[in-house]
């Protein structure tokens, strides 16, 4: 009995064929029988996955309201009525949201993040000495170390103690926040990792305002009208549409194969994007940016409450859509403060203007954080990481393959390298026998390949190794988790400098370790930018490719 129910929650979806055979298969094969899996199936994830996550998300929440109970001005879950859209309220939430973050419980955790045991990384590589940190000036000398030691580690206790402060304190006051404002950016210079793992790029303007109580809620206006913006913008180009597809396949109530089959030109032989996936992108978009924008204008020109009313049950009902799909890498706290967030400020304060913002050092950060960065980012993106160029879910993060010589090359990561997560076979294989946890694994070629950008691979591949069947296929998102702690579609956590920090340890020989290094697109040509490294040897190749050029490909190569 407890077998069945074992197998009921835990087993993943079996694959439309044997494994066995699929490991015969030449590369071109295996990817598109993955593909096509994927274009039904998606991940195959088991039950237990979407549960953990709304499970998280119950936890989340709860947690909230337990801080909330701690402030004079608000109260417990018997009187959440006559509170919860106080502005007390909504800080409680940004603090509370920042600490799940950076301790790792957040949405780089669990399952669909690739954490299957344990399931988290964050502060169990954070408070732990000689692991692999990523420096924000790694070439600087005593700044750019790349060990953990016992500063890096009493300045991440100090941000959480400061978080917890927050969390548990009467009031939110200037003075218990500074400390969070003051540690988190002098950790992000010592681990940039850190300062994007707490997901600074939202939560930290978020609580600098918290310092000026006569302009919070104006100044969180901007924010939130920003992270929607440029969400929005980052999506104007071809790259979107495919992650609409890959995300919508992927979902675990959308159980229908024809409404799938759609999202293509003609499953299962040719799954390039058809207009259907373009058309529900496009309207994605669209909404992302017209209600925002509404809300916006409305709350500087004092529109009627019932305009903002339906505005904000239209982001709530995008916020929905996007929770219910329970995307890779499971943004769901994100989008549950988000849209919590926009009633609490759209709706309950609607006097407080966008335009009451006049510190010099709220406009001088907003500046530089909500306009240049995001500018520069999504125009030069090997300048700025994508979160903090507010790329969300928009299929333009960079992104890398690690390709392992086959005869044990992989193993030297966990002989070598001071990390809490073991290889990926080795996690799973907690739950599954080997066959079964080798299938799952399998489905992460698809993941990768079913996004847009990553078909210049059709052409990288060969250049970076004579025969891929020799070498094992590591995306780096999860080396960036199993080595470095955290991860979030940031390719930049997996790129040259995480290779030297892995290479200074591991000693790859020539052609034992390579790695291909994809840039995002530039949002106005679509141009990527790709290298290719080998670790003991550097840079073998590097050039040039084109979104609209990678729109005629197959997901997987001829």
């Amino acid at each position: 009995m407890l077998k069945k129910i074992y197998h009921f929650f835990m087993k993943p979806a079996p694959l439309p064929y044997d494994y066995s055979d699929w490991e015969k298969w030449p590369f071109p094969e295996k990817a598109k029988r993955v593909c096509q899996a994927w274009g039904l199936q998606g991940f195959g994830a088991p039950l237990f996955a979407p549960i953990f996550y709304f499970l998280k998300i119950v936890f989340y929440v709860w947690m909230w309201t337990v801080f909330c109970a701690y402030s004079t001005d608000l109260g417990g879950l018997d009187s959440i009525s006559t509170w919860w859209f106080k502005l007390e309220a909504l800080g409680k939430a940004v603090f509370w949201t920042a600490l799940i973050e950076v301790i790792g419980l957040g949405g780089a955790s669990g399952p669909l993040c690739a954490r299957y045991m344990p399931p988290l990384g964050g502060i169990t590589y954070f408070l732990r000495p000689n692991t692999i940190k990523l420096p924000l000036f790694p070439k600087a000398p005593i700044i750019g170390n790349d060990n953990r030691n016992l500063l890096d580690i009493i300045l991440y206790i100090a941000l959480l103690v400061a978080l917890v402060r927050v969390c548990i304190a009467s009031a939110i006051s200037p003075e218990i926040v500074l400390p969070v404002v003051i540690l988190l950016p002098l950790i992000g210079l010592l681990d940039r990792q850190i300062y994007l793992a707490a997901r600074a790029d939202m939560w930290y303007p978020a609580m600098l305002v918290f310092l000026f109580p006569d302009q919070t809620a104006s100044a969180l206006k901007i924010l939130w009208f920003a992270v929607w913006f440029w969400a929005a913008f980052s999506k104007l180009q071809p790259s979107f549409t495919s992650v609409i597809a890959v995300m919508l396949c992927n979902s675990p109530f959308l159980k229908f194969d024809w409404l799938k089959k759609m999202l293509f030109k003609s499953y299962p032989d040719d799954l390039r994007l058809s207009n259907t996936a373009n058309y529900i992108s496009h309207f994605g978009t669209l909404v992302e940016f017209v209600l925002p924008t509404i809300l916006f204008t409305g709350s500087i020109l004092g529109w009627s409450p019932e305009i903002l009313f339906y505005a904000l049950c239209g982001m709530t009902l995008f916020h929905l859509f996007i929770f219910m799909n329970v995307p890779m890498a499971v943004p769901m706290e994100w989008n549950v403060i988000m849209a919590y967030g926009g009633w609490v400020l759209f709706y309950a304060h609607p006097m407080m203007s966008p335009q009451m913002v006049s510190h010099p050092v709220i406009i001088a950060l907003f500046v530089i954080l909500l306009l240049v960065l995001p500018l520069l980012g999504n125009f030069h993106p090997k300048y700025v990481t994508f979160l903090m160029s507010m790329r969300y879910y928009a299929g333009t993060w960079p992104f890398n393959i690690w390709l392992f010589k086959k005869g044990k090359k992989l193993e030297k990561l966990d002989a070598n390298i001071t990390k809490t997560s073991p290889d990926l076979r080795k996690q799973l294989s907690f739950y599954y026998d080997e066959k079964t946890s080798q299938s799952v694994l399998s489905r992460v070629i698809s993941f990768r390949l079913m996004h847009l950008p990553s078909r210049v691979l059709h052409d990288l591949l060969p250049k970076a190794v004579h025969n891929i069947e020799d070498y094992y296929w590591q995306d780096g998102e999860f080396i960036a988790g199993e080595v470095g702690g955290w991860n979030f579609g940031d390719g930049h956590f997996s790129s040259e400098t995480m290779l030297t920090a892995v290479q200074k340890r591991c000693h790859f020989e020539s052609g034992e370790l390579r790695v291909i290094m994809v840039e995002s697109p530039q949002l106005h040509n679509g141009r990527l930018h790709w290298r290719i490294y080998d670790a003991k040897d550097g840079l073998l190749e590097e050039g040039y490719a084109y979104i609209k050029d990678l729109k005629k490909k197959m997901p997987w190569p001829s």
